[in-house]
């Protein structure tokens, strides 16, 4: 049988550099390109980096945490670490495709593992018109901001602006504001999977926005759009009994 080849990637941090190069000498590194698997060493910040950088290949991801919180890295061992590989359970998730036009003109792309946010960048709270599949569902909403989420992300910043912890299966994706003032007591919404939401910046110049894609960022935007990108597959393994799935349900019991 042919051995896995690994390409191993790590963060900036010693502890992770340390890491790799003893996982490297242990089981051999190859390029991206040559790789069975990539195995990516940090944390969660920088398996989003590792996922960004192979996309359009569907080359699997195994992250190891070497960072904080690791939600969607698994333990670090450096023993076993190819049975462990070969024995993995498979997530498959879609990224979104965020679509932003600045106020200055043209539109910029970018693709978002986690969500799509949008942020006031003044002192003054953001006014925003959020519409779904061109039909306009709230004709303002006064904010610090808001965000789209898909399921592998509703855990992160969604999870922290109080948005619904979504199963990884989900057809749908979480539109949550973030600290509402009008409507007060709105909390966002559920919107299938396949849906176009749009927010449109209100008093773009007064109330200036930024618009983040995994925290990269687009400034002063005068509209946002949001969808699901089936197109872009992106391949996560993870130690038996410890999936996406499982994982979800034991944040919401944490």
């Amino acid at each position: 049988m042919t051995a896995i080849r690994i390409s191993f990637a790590a963060s900036e941090t010693p502890l992770a550099r340390e890491a790799r190069d003893r996982l490297a000498a242990r089981y051999g590194d190859v390029s991206l390109e040559e790789a069975d698997v990539v195995v990516a060493l940090g944390g969660d910040g920088f398996m989003l980096q590792t996922l960004h950088s192979v996309e359009g290949s569907e080359t699997p991801v195994y992250g190891m945490n070497r960072g904080t919180v690791g939600f969607l890295m698994n333990t670090y061992r450096e023993s076993d670490l190819r049975q462990r590989l070969a024995s993995a359970e498979h997530a498959v998730i879609n990224p979104l495709r965020m679509r932003a036009a600045p106020i200055t003109g043209g539109v910029q792309e970018a693709l978002a593992i986690n969500e799509v946010s949008l942020l006031r960048a003044g002192p003054q709270a953001a006014k925003l018109r959020v519409s779904v599949d061109g039909k306009v569902r709230m004709e303002e909403l006064v904010c610090d901001g808001a965000l789209v989420a898909t399921p592998a992300g509703s855990t992160a910043y969604n999870y922290s602006a109080h948005g619904p912890v979504l199963p990884i299966g989900a057809e749908v994706l979480a539109l949550t504001a973030i600290a509402p003032f009008r409507p007060r007591r709105w909390r966002g919404a559920l919107v299938p999977k396949n849906a176009v939401v749009r927010f449109e910046v209100i008093e773009a110049e007064k109330r200036p926005v930024r618009a983040d894609a995994d925290s990269r960022p687009v400034r002063d935007v005068a509209w946002v759009e949001i969808a699901s990108e089936p197109a872009v597959r992106h391949h996560l393994l993870f130690d038996p009994g410890h999936g996406l799935d499982e994982r979800l349900i034991r944040e919401q019991f944490a």
